[in-house]
């Protein structure tokens, strides 16, 4: 055993340590394919901080630009006081939010963020414009290279800050601009009066949530948008009239809180509390909340988050000895959204009707669901289709962010994914074969069909969003016809009973590589055609080509190369104006001439060209 002495005991740089523990301060590192990695952190630490300025009455346009790796986000706040910039971007725990009078309900509150990504990054320049001065300072990865001399300008105040994030810690990132868009849109909604201007397209909203809910929502509903405002409390909220589960999107001082917390939990029991007591009926909550859609921002002093990515709340009081956040939910759902009841029976009407429809359906499979957990016990088959991991989404701790779930089609596949994989955070659920196209079919079908019934048991989704045990859901099918095909049916289950999955960027497709192309001395594994083209121009004509057909051609100790540090993830998102039913409907539902048309039309033969290399 190695001895311990005080050699053993070492002091890092403020930017060490971060450079070190990453994850303390940014989450996940990831290259860009989730919508909490790192990347966007840093980012978000950086406009955060301009939305404060814009809070405080100061600046209303934000300028942000993006090119290649390079970002750039210049406001028009007071700017950073120009003795103190090097203590703002490069000394720990430094900063103007612990002045509860400078700063009021910001999001930052810790005086990290923008340190994170000063040291994170491998250029970073900071200029702060006060008065007719600046003062501009550069970075390499947290430490100075070049401090500018303070000078005259005619710029306006404010404060310009420009980075790239360092490629040796975001290996092979790229910022992906539908999770951009919809992270600035955000910021829009949530601050009406704002001006984001993006790479020279601008994001504005008038009417807060209620844009934010139009826009998200493709579904038909049972009733208007209910937009309730007091204060610095503001709801937008309707049900759609089909699909199932749940849709929030939740906000803390501006910041979209993406795995929920005390606000959203009360968000939800205020929602079943007012329908019940203005109704004069117990419903079950299960009824209420089925299918609704619900956007909420509150304001908090002092917010506690449960790490520093701040994407899930904390607090249990709006501020130091005040109420709780479940008090202050609870009164102003009950007496706003009751006020707009009594006032709109119209909407009252068909919310009932709504809600009685959601009770008649869970009645009617109550006894199937009952009977199918009862079997799962008796039989045990969680343990037979699942191959858990170690930490968990719902559970406390920045590791749960990292846990992922593989679905594979058949044994093989399993089985190479389970031998390969980081049990600590990666589990495994095989498919048998191709599963039920679930288009067009009630909930009752995940509780008659076996395998739809312990895939919500291993996902823990069956109750909402809040007890989701695995940050990502990767499908993982192979590259042929039948995996196409199943990836088109589980994305059809996802979207028929649990959208708010993909809605939340929860749902992935694994990609795997298609050719390995080596010679005697380097090997390479190829994504792409073009891919397979260079690398027989690196191995020369003579290389040995494999065209891997099914994920279980791929042997384990070459697995581990795909689902590791390098995996290769690509996204699942909806587009804004993508209409959920009409496509499912359209691409899943009965095979109409329209559709015939369109396959022979679009229909091509793959021809396997390895042998020609």
């Amino acid at each position: 055993m190695a001895e311990y002495t005080g050699e053993n005991i070492i002091t890092l740089d403020w930017y060490e340590h971060i450079r070190r523990r990453p994850g303390m301060y940014i989450g996940k590192l990831g290259d860009g394919n989730s919508p909490d990695d790192g990347i966007y952190v840093l980012l978000k630490e950086v406009i955060d901080n301009s939305i404060d300025e814009f809070l405080m009455g100061n600046g209303k346009t934000i300028n942000i630009q993006i090119h290649e790796q390079k970002v750039s986000v210049r406001d028009f706040g007071r700017g950073i006081p120009l003795d103190k910039v090097a203590d703002c971007v490069a000394k720990m725990n430094t900063g103007g939010k612990y002045d509860s009078d400078a700063f009021q309900k910001s999001i930052g509150m810790n005086g990290v963020g923008v340190k994170a990504v000063n040291a994170l990054s491998s250029f970073f320049q900071v200029v702060s414009v006060r008065d007719g001065k600046e003062k501009r300072m550069e970075y390499e990865r947290g430490q100075l290279v070049k401090d500018y001399p303070l000078c005259d300008t005619d710029a306006p105040n404010g404060t310009s800050i420009v980075f790239v994030p360092d490629d040796t810690v975001f290996e092979n990132f790229h910022f992906y601009s539908e999770f951009l868009e919809k992270m600035l849109w955000n910021y829009a909604y949530l601050n009406r009066g704002l001006t984001i201007v993006f790479n020279g397209q601008k994001y504005t909203s008038k009417n807060g949530l209620y844009d934010l809910l139009t826009n998200s929502l493709n579904e038909s509903l049972v009733y208007p948008i209910v937009h309730l405002q007091e204060k610095e409390f503001e709801l937008a909220v309707t049900h759609a009239e089909k699909g199932n589960g749940e849709t929030y999107f939740t906000f803390v001082n501006g910041q979209h809180t993406i795995h929920g917390g005390t606000h959203q939990q009360a968000l939800r029991e205020a929602l079943v509390k007012t329908v019940r007591e203005f109704y004069k009926k117990e419903y079950d909550a299960m009824d209420v909340r089925q299918s609704v859609c619900a956007a909420m921002s509150i304001r908090i002093q002092e917010p506690m988050f449960e790490s520093q990515t701040k994407t899930k709340l904390g607090s249990e009081n709006m501020k130091p000895g005040g109420p709780t956040v479940r008090w202050y939910i609870n009164d102003m759902v009950a007496r706003l959204f009751d006020n707009y009841l009594h006032k709109n029976p119209d909407v009252a009407e068909a919310l009932q009707k709504k809600i009685n429809e959601s009770e008649k359906e869970r009645k009617e499979i109550a006894g199937i669901k009952k009977a199918a957990k009862n079997n799962n016990k008796k039989l045990n088959l969680n343990n037979r289709k699942l191959r858990d991991c170690h930490f968990h989404l719902n559970e406390k701790g920045d590791r749960g962010l990292e846990s992922s779930i593989f679905i594979t089609e058949g044994d093989s596949a399993s089985g190479s994914i389970t031998k390969s994989r980081n049990a600590e955070v990666q589990a495994v659920f095989s498919l048998r074969g191709k599963p039920l196209n679930t288009y067009g079919k009630t909930k009752r079908v995940i509780y008659e069909n076996e395998e739809f019934n312990l895939l919500q048991a291993a996902l823990n989704v069956e109750d909402g969003m809040d007890g989701l045990r695995y940050n990502n859901i990767i499908i993982a099918t192979d590259a042929d016809d039948d995996g196409m095909h199943i990836r088109l049916l589980m994305l059809t289950f996802f979207l028929s009973f649990f959208p708010e999955l993909i809605k939340s960027g929860h749902v992935y497709i694994l990609q795997t590589p298609l050719f390995r192309v080596r010679n005697k001395k380097e090997t390479h594994y190829c994504y792409t055609e073009q891919e397979r083209v260079e690398a027989v121009r690196k191995c020369g004509a003579s290389a040995e080509i494999t065209r891997f057909k099914g994920l279980g051609e791929i042997s384990p100790d070459e697995f581990k190369h795909f689902i590791g540090k390098n995996i290769r993830l690509s996204p699942v998102v909806l587009n804004a104006d993508t209409n959920v039913e009409s496509m499912l409907s359209y691409y899943m539902g009965v095979n109409t001439q329209e559709r015939q048309q369109f396959i022979m039309t679009h229909l091509r033969v793959e021809e396997d060209r390895v042998q020609e290399a």
